[in-house]
């Protein structure tokens, strides 16, 4: 397994990956007849085991393939938590822990400075001492990011990069690879947890993620103040990954995330075991 997944990672570093990306994602983007498009989301989720149930179907077809991979979920699908922290999306919580002392996060053994994950070393001073969780998003996986606390969008930090896979194979084979990816960091300042910021990592095949303050569009690099501040209570849709990707929220001293890693919804609270 070790030499298999080597192998693909050298083959993913020879792809064009954004160019790659992009092409997928307009190919996703394009009309399909309602017989195809049933024919493809059935093989999909017979292939990733993906569970329709809680999805808000439309009548006859998803109308692109990317339509059914941002599908929305029905109402009231999900209970959203009355702690103070929740999970921002459906997917496995990977890793968590403290940020130390010189603003790092250690994932799967690896470090990784928080200046460069959302853009500003000064703003990342912040974070030292305060904790982190990281939760992958499978294919199989509802893929909208919802905010994880009550406060005020504030910012939105657009950041170039590269699309590696988030997956097994890139977290160990990629050096730093959150911060190599194109990603955007979403400030949500809070009125009893400081600044909380959610980091949607982008992906190989995944090079688009929208941001809804930004009226759904894709994030360009750059810094995109929020004035005046947009207020969004737990549970309220932050943004959108098109195909499955990883987010890792930043959160300063105060709060422990006491959630053991494993699967997670979006919606369920941070501050108990679980």
């Amino acid at each position: 397994m070790g030499i298999a997944t080597l192998l693909a990672a050298q083959v993913l570093r020879a792809l064009p990956r954004v160019r790659l990306s992009r092409a997928v994602g307009r190919l996703c983007d394009q009309p399909l007849p309602p017989v195809v498009s049933r024919a493809v989301t059935n093989i999909y989720c017979r292939s990733y085991r993906v569970d329709l149930e809680d999805a808000e179907l439309p009548p006859g077809a998803f109308p692109s393939f990317d339509a059914f991979f941002t599908r929305q979920l029905k109402s009231g699908a999900r209970v959203v938590s009355t702690d103070a922290l929740v999970s921002p999306a459906d997917g496995d919580l990977s890793s968590q822990g403290v940020i130390d002392p010189g603003a790092r996060i250690f994932v799967k053994g690896q470090p990784y400075d928080v200046g460069e994950l959302v853009g500003d070393p000064r703003d990342a001073a912040r974070y030292a001492g305060g904790e982190f969780a990281v939760i992958y998003l499978a294919p199989r996986d509802y893929h909208r990011v919802h905010a994880p606390a009550d406060g005020n969008i504030t910012l939105v930090r657009g950041l170039a990069g590269d699309l590696y896979p988030v997956n097994a194979i890139g977290e160990r084979h990629v050096p730093q690879l959150f911060v190599r990816n194109q990603r955007a960091a979403i400030v949500i300042d809070t009125p009893g947890l400081g600044r909380v910021t959610v980091v949607m990592v982008g992906a190989v095949i995944v090079g688009r993620v929208t941001v809804s303050v930004l009226g759904g569009s894709d994030v360009p690099p750059g810094l995109h103040p929020i004035e005046p501040a947009v207020a969004v209570r737990r549970g309220d849709e932050l943004g959108v990954f098109h195909l499955g990707s990883t987010v890792v929220l930043l959160l300063e001293p105060g709060l422990a995330v006491a959630r053991k890693t494993g699967p997670i919804r979006f919606g369920e609270s941070l501050l108990r075991a679980g």
